[in-house]
């Protein structure tokens, strides 16, 4: 079925859409956060009775891995449901998380310097809290674009400073020089980005790695390194423990970080709310003196467990600890190759790039220097002459969902994060049909 718009006939009614666009109060797309897309393109296919393209929404679209789900089960008919659990976690996983630390990441990191938080945002949001108090000169966060659009609202909503660029100029050597402007200033507690980046997928080389860790040991800042798409750079096969190469981590190149690893995307477990915030042991005992204003203690580490930690969540979820603990244990010990399991999403990735270029799209993010990104679990794309509130309009009239970059800081503002996840291998051929009407229907 076709609806009529301007002359055009479009998979979706143009009236039905323009009509739950006004009635969502929706007047520019590319401010509309991913949720508020999400019950947009819910209501479009409820009226319609018409499924979209969706890739909006960046959630797991395999199932969750049964080692978790048999560990959880277990442990609660064990009864761990009526012990609150620790603050600092249970034994079994800060151990597995060290242990995966070492095997995937090649570093040396103590069980106490682990943490179990309620997703990684939770782990973002307790740090943003202790790098805004550890030093008196200290109060802004930098952060490198684009990025997690969560990330800004929790800075907005706790009142702390910021200052970031978008990396698409700043790659390799250059972004020395771009770092160095804003370390040098005095004011920076802490660096953040994620790697592999959403929603770009670009990925850091370790020379920008070693290039963000030499300059952050020489101006004391602490890098927060978001790991929520661990060991997806699908270029390079990550997926053997302890064995090279592992996943690339600013760690190798400094003493004092702070690392997020979520098993939302890895493990498929994002409707558990579980993951891990990893300190350096270093960073853990390191003591500065301006704490003391905010929390009984000068012990950086401590403050964040005993003062952040412990005022957001008082502990994370019992039976989700075992679970995570459970995922770990089984891809140290070699017998769950979890980045086989995710391989999908790089491979959909490839076939769905392929059809919107075709169809006279491109990539917006497209190069790790001089290396094309991966195939992975997001892509951006941009269409000739349309900014994004435009494109993501005139898509919806075609059954296809995404985001505006510029709600992740991007500076790309005509550009659009497409995630793969929830498109189905038997939707590519209606993807294909409708990015085809849609080239015909906007000579580029």
């Amino acid at each position: 079925m076709f609806s009529n718009i301007n002359s055009r006939q479009t998979p979706i009614d143009s009236q039905i859409v323009d009509k739950i666009l006004t009635e969502n109060k929706i007047t520019d797309l590319s401010l509309s956060s991913i949720r508020e897309i999400k019950k947009l393109v819910d209501d479009i296919e409820t009226s319609t009775n018409q499924k979209f393209v969706r890739m909006e929404m960046g959630i797991p679209g395999l199932p969750a891995s049964s080692i978790g789900i048999e560990a959880e089960i277990k442990s609660l008919k064990n009864g761990v449901a009526s012990i609150y659990p620790d603050i600092y976690g249970i034994q079994q996983l800060k151990i597995e998380t060290s242990r995966f630390a070492k095997l995937f990441l090649d570093l040396d990191i103590s069980p106490e310097s682990c943490f179990p938080t309620t997703g990684s945002t939770m782990g973002s949001f307790a740090a943003f809290l202790i790098l805004a108090r550890f030093h008196k000169q200290k109060d802004t966060i930098l952060l490198i674009n684009p990025g997690f659009p969560v990330h800004y609202q929790q800075l907005r909503i706790l009142d702390i400073k910021t200052k970031s660029f978008d990396i698409y100029e700043f790659r390799g050597e250059k972004l020395r020089a771009k770092l160095e402007s804003y370390f040098s200033e005095g004011n920076i507690s802490g660096v953040l980005y994620s790697n592999p980046n959403n929603p770009s997928w670009i990925c850091f080389t370790e020379n920008e790695l070693k290039i963000i860790g030499e300059l952050c040991t020489k101006y004391d800042v602490i890098p927060i390194e978001d790991l929520a798409y661990f060991a997806m750079d699908f270029r390079k096969n990550l997926s053997k423990p302890g064995e090279p190469p592992f996943q690339a981590t600013v760690a190798k190149y400094t003493e004092h970080y702070i690392l997020t690893i979520s098993s939302s995307k890895a493990f498929s477990y994002a409707g558990q709310r579980i993951a891990m915030l990893v300190l350096s042991d270093k960073l853990y005992s390191r003591k500065y003196e301006n704490l003391k204003s905010y929390y009984l203690t000068d012990c950086f580490g401590h403050a964040l467990v005993y003062g952040n930690l412990y005022a957001i969540s008082a502990g994370i979820t019992h039976s989700t600890q075992f679970a995570l603990s459970e995922l770990f244990k089984a891809v140290n010990d070699g017998t769950y190759d979890f980045v086989e399991e995710v391989r999908e999403y790089g491979e959909k990735a490839k076939i769905l790039k392929e059809i919107f270029i075709k169809n006279g799209f491109k990539i917006v993010y497209d190069k790790d220097e001089d290396e094309p990104i991966a195939d992975g679990f997001y892509f951006t794309v941009s269409y000739p002459g349309m900014n994004s509130d435009k494109l993501l309009k005139e898509l919806l009239y075609y059954g296809i969902s995404a985001i505006s970059l510029r709600i992740t800081q991007s500076e790309r503002i005509e550009g659009i994060r497409a995630c793969v996840s929830l498109v189905k291998r038997e939707q590519f051929k209606d993807l294909e049909e409708r990015l085809s009407k849609f080239r015909i229907d906007h000579p580029a």
